[in-house]
């Protein structure tokens, strides 16, 4: 065929603008007074073309023809033919559509959005351009085509892209959505994963601006939640296996057992079908709106095992009055020039159609006519149950119907004239920047009686929560759940059904919650769900699972063995009831016995020569002081009180100090004895007779009363409850008071000591059988190494511990004491008593 210059540059300047014939005929027009254009993906994928820079650019076909997205076509079709028949919805005005397959790519999609925004067609044959555009599936896609037809003032009005980026209304002034924007959604899941415990969930998303917008959302929303993004991958449909193999080892390897999956359906496909191949089990899914009720995927059996339990967000369902029956009886012979239809009718019946656009489809199925009825026939199409983006789509139109209507109303241009007629608008003469702020502002009731308006572009967040449960018959379906009412979410956890066996509600996280006893100890370079248990350290309690603390317990109370509790501490001294105070009372009793024995020994063979040698009183004196030291150990056992404290350390300083003077004047007495046997010594031994030995006795004694009184008067001993020694203990103990007191009482003794031991120590080798002094040196020497050594002991030793001590010293003293010097004596006495005289005494025998 030949064409003119003029027809063939008009020819060529059509096809430059992107027509139907470059995309294979992929759409349909409906003439009116004002043309609304659609933009449905009903197929799903194509090969990406080579662009050039050519005068012709060639897209290849579309692929995976889908039979739900020509039931979203016939909403547009439906709901314009609705409103042309409606008699209060723009009167007068007929509208019209033009419809056109995206084919879920970027560059079918804006040749198609510019081949209607132009007019054109595959004649280049008059039609009307479209002066809003519904439209598109994708978010990807309609930034595009809101940056593109932003500044023409085009109106893109979005049934499915739910990108939350797509609400800046500086970027995208002209863009508007019948759904809620995934921000509420990602929201909602991240509410769903708080609610349930799950702290640590992995993500898988599209690689595009619907999943990272959705994920970067709801890594917002759980800051400060303590859960935690456990992985992130992305699906990118042209590596879509590779991609899908990569998510899917990462959640084989991690401990996530919740995955957020925000894609399109066809990718979740692949993606479930390869953790089935893996045989990865008993994950649950968080589904996005755009794969949560997708029939395709519960129509898989291969996905029951892996599926089940599914939680999803979901689009709202609502009913469209006559949809149902308009769709039962469409036919191609009704609408001729739709080839979505068309396709759709082969695919269903089997058939060919006359003028198919396909030879081999003609010579192989047999003819039909295109008069065939879908009453009856059970088809994704025909299937009205779960409208969900079919009322996105017919909520569009009738915006777009309504923003008309109050751009068409007539206003009149003289409120005080009435005689002048009201100025009105024809659809010829709106612009599409009229139309775009009439969009904006329109506010109108639907047919269930909902307002509906833009809010930021979007309508407000409605949706349903469902769950993928078997029926009965054992196939796949969805269940509402629960819904999503702006912010409130409402859930009946009772009708959920679980993945896996026994279908408990399953556990996602890095870290099991610390029990009480413990606190969490993040891990260095892990995100902050990831943790260590650290028990609580004594006396510090958590009683709550999760603590990030432990909390110590008050000065009187101490942590329980299991840290989860604070108890009253337990009470410590030395009691009378226990094996260590049993013992030394036992020990006490005995030195005290043994004492009243030798004395009555004493007293018994009190005539005899070695009884009456060296003054038999102070003898009995220092036998009654004995006994005394072996008493005063008694005090220091039982619950310290303030007059047992007082008297302990009076009464060990007294008794103490009175046995040692009575061994100092013995030992003195010794010496006087021998020196008094030197020519010209005789009187000697008188001025030191019996009332100066007694005498003497007292002086030193009293002084130690004398500094017992201060001590006692200025800063006495007390009794005190110390929590610094034992944590889980009190030790009930007596302070000294006043140090320098203390220090003051065993000064003296250990100085009359020492003076002892020297004096005695000079004494040893003086001639005698009997020689007292050899005796009180020996028992000065255990006295002192006792009481030297009691000093570091004391010291180191803990609590009732230290006062244990103190009485074995005490004790052990008291026996050096009594045994060196009374034992040899009682030995004469009792064994011995051929040498009870004075001339074996003297060393004459």
């Amino acid at each position: 065929m030949e064409f003119s210059v003029e027809e063939e540059t008009l020819q060529e300047k059509c096809v430059n603008l992107g027509t139907p014939q470059d995309l294979d005929g992929a759409g349909f027009y409906q003439d009116g007074d004002l043309i609304i254009g659609a933009l449905i993906n009903v197929h799903n994928m194509a090969v990406t073309p080579e662009l050039s820079f050519t005068r012709r650019a060639e897209l290849p076909p579309c692929l995976g023809f889908q039979d739900r997205s020509v039931r979203w076509t016939q909403a547009v079709v439906f709901a314009v033919e609705e409103i042309n028949r409606s008699p209060s919805l723009l009167p007068g005005v007929r509208l019209g559509y033009h419809i056109m397959d995206s084919c879920s790519r970027y560059p079918h999609s804006l040749m198609a959005a510019m081949s209607m925004i132009s007019g054109g067609n595959k004649t280049c044959g008059i039609i009307r351009p479209a002066k809003v555009l519904i439209g598109d599936s994708s978010s990807t896609q309609s930034i595009l085509l809101s940056r593109t037809l932003s500044p023409l003032q085009i109106a893109v009005i979005s049934y499915l892209a739910s990108c939350p980026c797509l609400s800046n209304r500086q970027k995208y002034p002209n863009f508007f959505r019948t759904i809620p924007s995934d921000a509420y959604q990602a929201r909602t899941m991240a509410q769903m994963a708080k609610r349930f415990g799950w702290t640590w969930v992995g993500a898988v998303v599209a690689d595009n601006d619907y999943g990272r917008e959705a994920v970067q959302v709801f890594e917002e929303e759980i800051k400060g939640t303590g859960i935690c993004l456990a992985f992130f991958h992305t699906l990118h449909r042209d590596q879509l296996a590779k991609d899908a193999a990569r998510a899917a080892a990462t959640v084989q390897a991690s401990s996530a057992r919740v995955i957020l999956v925000f894609s399109w359906y066809v990718d979740v496909e692949v993606f479930l079908l390869e953790l089935i191949r893996r045989n990865v089990t008993e994950r649950l899914f968080l589904a996005s709106e755009s794969w949560s009720t997708s029939y395709y995927l519960l129509a898989n059996p291969q996905l029951y095992t892996i599926a089940k339990g599914t939680l999803g967000v979901a689009l709202r369902s609502v009913p469209i009055p006559g949809f149902g029956e308009h769709l039962q009886q469409m036919n191609p012979a009704r609408y001729p020039d739709d080839e979505f239809l068309r396709t759709l009718w082969e695919n269903t019946f089997g058939c060919s159609l006359p003028k198919s656009s396909s030879k081999a489809i003609q010579k192989v199925l047999p003819p039909c006519s295109g008069r065939e009825s879908l009453e009856g026939v059970q088809s994704l199409f025909t299937d009205t149950s779960h409208l969900t983006v079919s009322y996105n789509i017919y909520l569009a139109v009738y915006a777009v119907a309504h923003a008309l209507h109050s751009l068409l109303a007539c206003t009149p241009q003289n409120n005080s004239d009435p005689t002048i007629k009201p100025k009105c608008s024809s659809p010829d003469n709106i612009t599409p920047a009229q139309l775009l702020q009439h969009i904006g502002q329109v506010h109108f009731t639907t047919q269930l009686g909902e307002e509906f308006y833009f809010q930021d572009g979007s309508i407000p967040p409605v949706y349903s929560l469902v769950n993928w449960q078997r029926a009965p018959d054992g196939s796949f379906q969805y269940v509402s759940i629960g819904r999503v009412d702006g912010n409130q979410l409402i859930i009946n956890e009772s009708a959920i059904s679980w993945p896996g066996y026994p279908g408990k509600m399953p556990v996602s996280v890095c870290t099991s919650e610390c029990p009480p006893g413990t606190r969490k100890a993040i891990k260095k370079g892990l995100p902050v769900c990831c943790f260590d248990c650290l028990p609580c350290t004594e006396g510090e309690i958590s009683n709550s699972t999760g603590s990030i603390k432990c909390y110590r317990c008050s000065l009187e109370f101490w942590s329980n063995s299991f840290r989860n509790e604070c108890v009253p501490r337990e009470t410590e001294f030395l009691s009378v009831r226990e094996t260590m105070g049993i013992t030394l009372i036992s020990v006490a009793v005995s030195g005290t016995i043994i004492t009243a024995t030798v004395a009555v020994i004493f007293l018994h063979h009190k005539s005899t020569p070695i009884v009456k040698a060296n003054n038999s009183e102070l003898s009995f004196l220092l036998l009654l002081s004995l006994k005394l030291c072996f008493l005063c150990s008694l005090v220091f056992v039982g619950q310290p009180s303030l007059w047992s404290c007082r008297l302990q350390q009076a009464a060990f300083g007294i008794s103490f100090v009175l046995c040692i003077s009575c061994i100092l004047v013995k030992t003195i007495v010794v010496l006087v004895a021998f020196q008094s046997t030197r020519p010209g010594s005789s009187a000697l031994i008188k001025w030191f007779g019996p009332g100066q030995q007694r005498g003497s006795v007292l002086v030193f004694t009293s002084v130690q009363v004398v500094i017992c009184a201060i001590w006692l008067y200025v800063s006495p001993p007390s009794p005190r409850r110390n929590f610094g020694i034992h944590g889980s203990k009190v030790i009930l103990e007596c302070t000294v008071g006043s140090v320098v007191g203390f220090a003051c009482v065993l000064g003296y003794v250990g100085f009359l000591a020492a003076v002892c031991f020297l004096l005695a120590f000079f004494a040893r080798k003086l001639p005698d059988n009997f020689n007292e002094a050899k005796f009180i040196t020996f028992s000065m020497l255990i006295f002192c190494a006792v009481w030297i050594a009691f000093v570091p002991a004391y010291v180191s030793s803990p609590g009732k511990y230290s006062v244990a001590v103190e009485i074995f010293a005490i004790l052990a003293s008291s026996f050096g004491l009594l045994f060196c010097i009374f034992v040899p004596k009682c030995y004469i006495i009792l064994l011995k008593p051929e040498n009870n005289t004075k001339k074996f005494l003297m060393g004459k025998a």
